[in-house]
């Protein structure tokens, strides 16, 4: 189910931080509460291979997601104890000590499921046991959603297991965003901070498409 241009779930989620506090995050009461913008990003599993390129690498931007009015979250099925501890584990023995923004610990795989973003292949029903057992590894895939400040879904994307994302694409999104929110005018093709817009109509399209 796609989410784009409808209002994220609002559902609070165990969540740790650098310093080992375990506290509740909202995603879509961060947005609206605070009038920003939230990069959500989900990972499949801490101690693993991609995973913490990511998680460097958006920490490594930080910064320009700040100065771009967007909070920053990572997120997995993890619990706090196990992110605290990855947090604790030295980027040269595959950890992510350094990290500061909150990631939220899904254990109970509630925000997950609505999402729809579980590496789940089948479901089969256990007479049995009367359980349903599941085929996959039941972890998240590399989703990711962009927020507006009014707590709507601008951009969701879903990446699988061995496919890193490129940081930099989430922040021309977010620039793109709010150059739409300012000026009115949509971002066509590679658009790119400080280059031209068009209006969105019939006029705009052909002025823009006859000087490039």
């Amino acid at each position: 189910m796609a989410l784009v241009g409808k209002k994220f779930p609002s559902l609070s989620v165990d969540a740790m931080n650098e310093m080992g506090d375990t506290f509740k995050v909202n995603v879509l009461e961060e947005a609206i509460n605070n009038k920003k913008k939230v990069l959500l990003f989900w990972y499949p599993k801490d101690f693993t291979f991609v995973c913490p390129t990511e998680l460097h690498a958006f920490q490594a931007a930080l910064a320009e997601f700040e100065k771009r009015n967007t909070i920053v979250i990572g997120a997995s099925c993890d619990t706090p104890e196990v992110h605290f501890a990855w947090l604790n584990t030295a980027k040269d023995h595959g950890g992510i000590e350094g990290v500061t923004y909150p990631l939220l610990a899904d254990s109970n795989r509630n925000l997950s499921s609505i999402l729809g973003i579980l590496d789940i292949t089948n479901e089969t029903f256990d007479e049995e046991t009367g359980t349903v057992q599941v085929e996959g590894d039941n972890v998240t895939y590399r989703a990711t959603y962009i927020i507006d400040e009014d707590g709507l879904v601008q951009h969701e994307s879903i990446n699988n297991m061995p496919l890193g994302r490129n940081v930099n694409e989430y922040l021309r999104l977010i620039d793109a965003l709010t150059h739409v929110q300012t000026n009115g005018e949509v971002c066509p093709a590679n658009w790119e901070e400080g280059k031209d817009a068009m209006n969105a109509n019939r006029n705009g399209v052909a002025d823009y498409l006859a000087s490039h």
